[in-house]
């Protein structure tokens, strides 16, 4: 980008480049030159904007994040309609086609990036936690409407949901599970807790 151009939204810019860096490139091909050059700008407007290149990345998986909140919402709204394995496999399957099966090993690859992460998310692996947190509340909702069982621990099934769908999701290298093979995989999970 030449000098003295004006960039609109440049965080948004950036993170929406270090999307697709990441999905189509890996973690390990993830780099502040790599992020400017696919945002068609100069390396000098990463670093204008970010600290270093981890506190970039910890702000961009934090974005990444917090953009989940419209599906927790929309899952939640989805209580008491069509199935619940049919909610549920929609929903991991949204979550898990996105960029959060990427931003997994990310975090995984970067000890920088976890431990500035650690500092605003203690626990867990953030988009992985806050995927729980959705399913679990989702389950919440369909047992106070009774079509999951009183006695269901959503809290125990919620990471076993996400867990299972990372493992059929975490192959970046074959083609995403179908729609069947996620939805037989939920079912195994909560058949026994449906009303």
């Amino acid at each position: 980008m030449p000098t003295g151009v004006a960039m609109r939204d440049v965080r948004g810019q950036l993170f929406d480049a270090a999307e697709r860096v990441l999905l189509r490139e890996g973690p390990s091909a993830l780099t502040s030159r790599a992020v400017t050059a696919e945002a068609d700008c100069a390396k000098g407007v990463l670093h204008r904007h970010f600290a270093d290149f981890d506190a970039f990345l910890a702000e961009f998986v934090l974005d990444r994040v917090g953009r989940m909140d419209a599906e927790a919402a929309a899952l939640r709204g989805a209580a008491g309609t069509g199935t619940v394995t049919g909610n549920l496999s929609a929903a991991l399957t949204s979550v898990f086609t996105s960029v959060a099966v990427a931003i997994v090993p990310l975090i995984t690859f970067r000890d920088e990036l976890r431990a500035r992460l650690r500092r605003t998310w203690p626990a867990g692996v953030p988009v992985l936690t806050e995927a729980v947190e959705m399913i679990a509340s989702y389950l919440a909702a369909e047992r106070g409407l009774g079509r999951v069982a009183a006695d269901a621990e959503v809290d125990l099934l919620a990471p076993t949901l996400v867990g299972t769908a990372h493992l059929l999701f975490a192959d970046r290298t074959a083609a995403p599970p179908d729609d069947e093979a996620v939805r037989r995989a939920v079912t195994g999970v909560v058949a026994a807790v449906l009303r």
